[in-house]
């Protein structure tokens, strides 16, 4: 399939978003009441192609690693989301315009101010005159998209910068992820960044809880939240997958759902919306064999990592390394991780993501999520730049555990050991008959804090307690000094023999932004055809173009009705999704219009197929067609029905069942039938 590197003509964003809103893939909401900032309905073409993408997304994963998908549900107990960390920690740094009021988020401005200086640099080292309005026109004489973006955002001036300030904002850029919110209001200090538009100041970074809260029930008082992910409700119904996957482990999880995030700013059409579709996985794994079963078959598989060292030198230029090599080097953590990073990039590929344009960033330590150990973004570049579209992260057992320890309900696996375990351990032995009486009311707060300690404090408890002569003094869990003595508590190391060993499993959790992928996606595969007029081409692959087939009669003559009602029957009973143009244009015209869904396949019916049974199907990106029989009796062959056997069967509509489920390619089928040069022209 072509891309847009076919055409010789720059990108132009703007045009591309007139097509897919002319086109219907998407709309902003609520646009005649002025429309929300972050919202988008997605009309028929994008939701047929988010369909397709979630269907090959189950595929690659769901089916081939034999995956447990669940559906939970969207509004979550504000507990739920307190225990996780999200009420405390999910959150961004905003600035506000002391005058205006107008809200950034800080480090997206940050970095577009940085961008337009930089871009300010290269204008004025690229002449000395005229410089804004030489770099700033395209072919037409138009400003382009991303001028227009660095000039509101950024106030593009061609000034030349000192090679050390170049330095040092690129450094920035490169670490832009890395900052907290502190140093984010220091840079914006050191380097004078305001509001581009305004030229106001800026207030100091704060932090903004990206979700969005609500109530449950008519009395408002269970506080819930719309999820920002579909991660906690396969946690908390893990011993049910457990159970459901007879106790083995390892397994994986999956969901695909609508989640929220209250975004600050939200500014680049579908890549940061408040409301979207994710699909996530959870792959639960024992912390002590983080190996996968499936590894070798990805290890060849080449990847482009921009680690955390390469960043930390601020580059951003990635390194080239099979998989395999990238784990021998300690870049990626573990061989599950590793696998799924393999995984990632190859279904990023087959949906049509150009592989130059595709590389895995790791997560800086300050950046980290907290709940992560290792963290690696699949990044994808479009106009916008570089964009996460999926983030796999290790999660270590921190989910889980947070979740036991607040329910009081143990989230563990329990392994039957071949030959029992044999180790010892320091324990705290209280006997109850003295402890109670002696603390009384405080026995509890007490005792839950001795229970607490783990075998490093027990035995600092126990030292304590020989140089105090047999008494110290504790805090209960209320932060007051208690005496305690071994009168009442021993403190001793204790042999045990382990039969079962039980562990809280830890998590590789992939997790895809689907609007994010499918613009990315859109952007890779559109190109402009060159010849009597420029005409917009969306080359999907097959498997995931909205529509799968163009039916064009050549006009309405009645003659046609019958076999293009017949071929609408039998293209449907193949689960072949079709679209029938009868307008009036002409067949070129028809073509033109269906190039720009996407359509990878059209089939012309004119009197010729009335007469002779045949009809031609033509390709999109090559325009080049086929003509062959279509009359002919049909009849459901499960899957051999698509071999070389039965070509002689509904020759064209095998041929496009073939081509559809990418058994085949075009060019195999132009080898193998004669090229027929007409009906193509307007």
């Amino acid at each position: 399939m072509s891309t847009n590197n076919t055409s010789n003509n720059a990108f132009n964003r703007t045009i591309l978003e007139e097509l897919l809103k002319k086109r219907f893939f998407y709309a902003p909401a609520f646009q005649a009441y002025g429309g929300v900032a972050g919202l988008y309905d997605y009309g028929p073409p994008g939701c047929a192609l988010q369909a397709n993408i979630l269907d090959l997304w189950r595929r690659h994963f769901v089916l081939e690693e034999d995956m447990l998908e669940v559906d939970c549900t969207i509004i979550t107990p504000s507990d739920v989301l307190k225990t996780s960390g999200h009420v405390e920690k999910f959150a961004d740094w905003m600035v506000k315009d002391l005058k205006t009021g107008e809200i950034f988020r800080a480090d997206h401005l940050v970095e577009a101010v940085l961008e337009a200086r930089l871009e300010g640099d290269r204008q004025a080292r690229a002449s000395e005159s005229d410089v804004i309005a030489a770099v700033t026109k395209d072919a037409d004489g138009k400003s382009s998209e991303q001028d227009k973006k660095r000039k509101k955002k950024g106030k593009v001036q061609a000034v030349k910068l000192g090679d050390s300030v170049k330095a040092e904002y690129e450094e920035i850029l490169a670490k832009i992820d890395n900052y907290t919110g502190p140093e984010l209001g220091e840079l914006m200090r050191k380097h004078e960044i305001k509001n581009p538009e305004t030229g106001s100041d800026l207030t100091e970074p704060v932090e903004f809880n990206l979700m969005f809260e609500s109530n449950i029930g008519p009395t408002g008082a269970l506080k819930g939240y719309l999820r920002p992910e579909t991660a906690q409700g396969q946690f908390l119904n893990f011993k049910k997958l457990l159970e459901f996957n007879n106790d083995k482990m390892p397994f994986a999880s999956a969901s695909i759902g609508r989640s929220f995030r209250n975004e600050i700013s939200p500014r680049s059409g579908l890549l940061r919306v408040r409301e979207f579709v994710m699909a996530e996985i959870e792959h639960f794994v024992d912390p002590l064999k983080k190996d996968h079963p499936r590894f070798n078959e990805v290890k060849d598989t080449k990847l482009r990592l921009l680690s955390q060292s390469i960043q930390a030198e601020g580059k951003t230029q990635p390194i080239e390394l099979s998989i395999g090599d990238a784990i021998d080097q300690k870049i990626v953590d573990n061989k599950t991780l590793g696998y799924f990073l393999a995984r990632i990039h190859l279904f990023l590929i087959k949906l049509g993501i150009n592989p130059l344009r595709l590389r895995f960033r790791q997560h800086m330590p300050n950046e980290m999520a907290h709940y992560a150990c290792d963290c690696w973004d699949a990044e994808i570049q479009s106009s916008y730049g570089w964009i996460e579209c999926v983030g796999c992260a290790d999660r270590s057992a921190y989910d889980l555990t947070v979740h036991s320890i607040r329910t009081k309900e143990k989230l563990v696996v329990r392994e039957t050991l071949p030959t029992p375990q044999v180790y010892e351990k320091t324990i705290l032995d209280i006997n109850q008959k003295i402890f109670g009486p002696k603390l009384r009311q405080n026995a509890k707060i007490v005792e839950e804090y001795l229970t607490s300690l783990d075998e490093q404090q027990l035995e600092s408890l126990k030292e304590d307690l020989e140089k105090g002569n047999g008494k110290t003094t504790v805090p209960g869990t209320n932060g007051e000094g208690y005496e305690v003595s071994t009168e009442f508590l021993t403190i001793k190391r204790q042999t045990f023999a382990e039969h079962v060993r039980e562990y809280t499993p830890n998590v590789i959790e992939p997790s895809f932004g689907i609007g994010r992928i499918l613009y990315s996606l859109i952007e890779h595969v559109y190109w402009m055809r060159e010849g009597s007029e420029q005409r917009a081409v969306l080359s999907f692959p097959a498997r995931v173009s909205p529509f799968k087939c163009l039916l064009v009669p050549l006009s309405h003559h009645p003659t046609f009705t019958d076999l293009i009602q017949d071929m609408t029957t039998r293209l449907r009973k193949l689960s072949i999704p079709i679209k029938i143009d009868d307008s009036s244009n002409s067949i070129g015209r028809r073509y033109s219009r269906n190039d720009e869904l996407g359509t990878p396949f059209a089939i012309t019916i004119d009197f010729q197929s009335v007469k002779e049974g045949t009809v031609t199907l033509r390709e999109r990106d090559t325009t080049k067609q086929i003509r062959e029989k279509a009359k002919a009796i049909f009849r459901f062959l499960l899957s051999s029905y698509l071999t070389a056997a039965f070509y002689n069967i509904d020759t064209i509509l095998v041929i496009l069942k073939d081509l559809v489920e990418e058994n085949i390619t075009w060019e195999t089928v132009i080898s193998r039938y004669p090229e027929f040069t007409q009906q193509e022209l307007d």
